[in-house]
């Protein structure tokens, strides 16, 4: 699909838990342990999956946006509709000769959330790596816990329906690092204000979360960004910089994320209501 670099915004920091989290692998089928162990390293360390991290970030988003409008974040059920794969096979079938007609294409039937977190026929622009423990803070004590299945009729616990499971302790220090390419002002403003959830706890994980697990608090140590749209002067300057290792390749991101989150509200902003400020701006 016809791509170029454009810029490119590298995130990181920590992510800890601040009650205890499960993340669980499936049922075990081991003789000995936890009937629900949670998902470990090949190290017998606890992991955080990319995906439920970014699964989560968007199902957050995706709310906000559908309280704004339902045409902003459609039900990902649609994206693998008939009509939708129809729709999508014949763009291709119909502009197979022409790349970039093809991508403006894809771009138009693609919704807001699905432009920044990707579909079906579009790569996302947000990657998120898997968030392994700190080794100097991880000493190998995981919990377990007791839960039992309740009978609705009787409100009592359920025959033979006694299980355990595993969960990481609060206070577990997690890696974070994620990446976002060729991204528009407006999306690393959903961006900022996604990430923002997490920093203030406001976004659980994993299951048990009614119990008050999953509870989490992301620390963001660093932004980098780079843009080089349109100036590809700058481009070979940020590579020749990245090869020789020199900090300066990347610019602080802290100095726009206001701009960006300014681009978004705009982008949002009802129509009269732009209309409204445009024609009060020129009396």
């Amino acid at each position: 699909m016809f791509d170029t670099f454009k810029n490119r915004l590298e995130i990181t920091g920590t992510l800890t838990t601040v009650t205890a989290l499960r993340i669980s692998k499936g049922r075990s089928t081991e003789p000995i342990g936890s009937d629900l162990p949670v998902i470990k390293d090949a190290l017998g360390r606890p992991l955080i999956p990319g995906s439920s991290f970014k699964g989560a970030l968007r199902s957050r988003l995706e709310s906000f946006l559908r309280s704004i409008d339902p045409n902003l974040a459609e039900d990902p059920a649609n994206y693998t509709s008939t009509t939708r794969n129809n729709q999508v096979k014949d763009l291709k079938e119909k502009h197979k000769n022409n790349d970039f007609e093809l991508t403006q294409q894809l771009i138009g039937i693609t919704d807001d959330i699905g432009s920044l977190f990707g579909t079906p026929w579009m790569a996302s622009k947000f990657q998120v790596r898997d968030l392994t423990v700190q080794p100097d803070a991880w000493f190998g004590q995981y919990q377990e816990r007791d839960g039992v299945a309740i009978d609705r009729d009787t409100e009592t616990a359920a025959d033979g329906k006694l299980y355990d499971f595993q969960v990481v302790p609060a206070g577990t220090p997690f890696d974070f690092k994620a990446v976002v390419e060729n991204a528009k002002e407006w999306e690393l403003g959903l961006l900022a204000i996604g990430l923002h959830q997490f920093e203030t706890e406001q976004i659980p994980l994993g299951g048990g979360r009614s119990r008050g697990l999953g509870v989490v608090k992301l620390d963001i140590k660093e932004m980098n960004w780079v843009d080089v749209e349109d100036h590809p002067e700058f481009l070979l300057e940020y590579l020749q910089k990245l090869v020789r290792g020199d900090e300066s390749a990347y610019e602080d991101a802290a100095d726009y994320k206001d701009e960006w989150v300014q681009k978004l509200i705009e982008k949002l902003s009802p129509k009269e209501t732009k209309s409204s400020e445009t024609l009060t701006q020129t009396q």
